[in-house]
């Protein structure tokens, strides 16, 4: 199959979040199974044009209201797989990836997403699949529902919308979706009244098939407390939706190849952690202490990641003589309580408030556990990070952390699960890992068998290619049982 894989990031060119991870992954893993994947991106300013050598393809216009606006499709490639830098005027030449309202994003992505069609039909690429992720690349998939009827050039093509994150929604677009010849989505009876200028919405509303990014949360978000006014649709097109678990680049994320660690190690060589710890702990500024229970964070800090939950509690882990070790920014308020437990607990605690992917790893690699209390969690690749480099993780029991985590006091257990969100709930865990963690053999087959659970992403791309075929049947009308 031919497939058009759109997102607003992707590594190693650009990345925000989770979705950067995703897209820099998967279609790696399905042209391992002999697909054509071509993935497109905007083409911002903040990649590093001069280090991935792009070349320029094709240049073609953009119907807007206020004039054809020029588009320029230049090619890379990632490992193989051919990507696509779309520029044009609403799309930033600064360091900017995401901007501080709708009226900056919503023209970038409009365009973006039509302009990634246009570039198809430029180079002649007729996808079989066009593969959007998350409210950016909303507006093409609803440009095909739309209009490929009478386009020759799509009229075969079929649509997967993937939700990584649906509170996430590109409301208030309609403006610019009209500007550039899209007309406001009907109102389905299960859809509300506010969603019809909803980037998110319109691609719930129009895809062939819908999946989002674990089980759990497609389960979630069929619910008024998970679906954010989207449950109604959600649920009356349900039988089009599906939960597919992320997974992570393990040739990238190997411990036993990592030269970022002090010490390389796998499954069955843990004992040559130990270093990790001692070297994450003299570059943090934490006491050397082997036998300290060394508690990490990686994470974007906001109230998604459950942090206002975190902060009462950690005071107490570290008195009970716990060490803590994070890694992330974002919400100030968070910011502020972390860094307070820097100055309140030196040489026990560390909080660095940047985006440091080397430190990430030195933290997966030599903190003994690794703590991720979230409200919600779509899919989340934290934990298995954690668990692939041996930091046992201590979760909330949601989303793609419930179908990634098996519990320690279950069969198989790979980490710490609770349910509550609230501080005592998440203080229970942590005592829980605290005995545990006492037990060095009991601790050592936790690590151990997370170690071993395969994340990679050879079944997520079998699952995605089977529903591939599924919305090319949904497109001939011929819809499987």
């Amino acid at each position: 199959m031919k497939v058009l894989f759109l997102a607003a990031e992707a590594t190693p060119f650009v990345k925000v979040g989770g979705l950067g991870d995703v897209a820099g992954s998967l279609p790696r893993a399905l042209a391992s199974l002999g697909h054509d994947v071509r993935v497109a991106i905007p083409g911002y300013g903040a990649i590093d044009w001069a280090r991935f050598h792009p070349h320029r393809e094709e240049r073609f216009d953009v119907s807007h209201a206020g004039g054809q606006q020029p588009a320029q499709v230049w090619e890379t490639s990632s490992d193989g797989v051919p990507v696509y830098f779309v520029t044009g005027p609403p799309i930033p030449t600064d360091r900017r990836i995401y901007g501080s309202s709708i009226e900056e994003d919503g023209p970038k992505f409009v365009f973006f997403s039509l302009a990634a069609l246009e570039a198809c039909r430029a180079l002649d690429f007729r996808p079989d699949v066009v593969h959007a992720n998350d409210w950016h690349t909303g507006p093409a998939v609803y440009r095909l529902a739309t209009a490929r009827s009478a386009d020759p050039f799509y009229a075969d093509t079929a649509t997967l919308f993937t939700i990584h994150n649906l509170p996430y929604t590109g409301r208030g677009a309609g403006r610019f979706l009209a500007e550039y010849g899209l007309p406001a989505s009907p109102i389905l009876e299960s859809m509300p009244e506010w969603a019809r200028d909803s980037l998110l919405g319109i691609g719930i509303a129009t895809a062939d098939v819908l999946t989002t990014v674990s089980p759990t949360y497609a389960r979630e978000i069929q619910t008024p407390e998970g679906g954010y006014g989207f449950d109604g649709v959600l649920r009356a097109r349900s039988d089009r939706l599906h939960g597919v678990l992320n997974g992570i680049d393990t040739q990238s994320w190997n411990p036993a190849t990592d030269e970022v660690l002090r010490a390389r190690f796998d499954a069955r060589s843990l004992d040559l952690r130990a270093a990790n710890k001692v070297a994450l702990q003299e570059d943090t500024g934490l006491q050397p202490d082997g036998e300290a229970f060394l508690l990490g964070v990686v994470s974007r800090l906001d109230s998604q990641k459950g942090f206002d939950i975190a902060t009462p509690v950690l005071p107490g882990w570290i008195q009970a003589g716990g060490q803590f070790a994070a890694l992330g920014s974002g919400d100030p308020g968070i910011e502020r309580d972390l860094a307070a437990l820097e100055l309140a607990f030196p040489g026990r605690a560390s909080v660095r408030l940047r985006f440091d992917p080397p430190h990430s790893r030195r933290i997966y690699g030599g903190a003994d556990a690794i703590l991720i209390p979230s409200r919600y969690e779509p899919g989340g690749l934290t934990q298995m990070f954690g668990m692939r480099y041996g930091a046992v993780p201590i979760a909330r029991r949601t989303g793609g952390l419930a179908d990634t985590i098996t519990d320690a006091g279950d069969p198989g257990g790979t980490g710490f699960l609770f349910d509550g969100f609230d501080s005592v709930s998440l203080a229970h865990a942590l005592d829980r890992a605290r005995r545990v963690y006492a037990d060095r053999e009991k601790w050592i087959e936790l690590q151990r068998r997370g170690m071993e659970r395969d994340f990679g992403w050879g079944r997520s791309a079998a699952q995605y290619e089977s529903l591939y075929r599924e919305a090319l049947r949904y497109r001939r009308g011929d819809p499987p049982p």
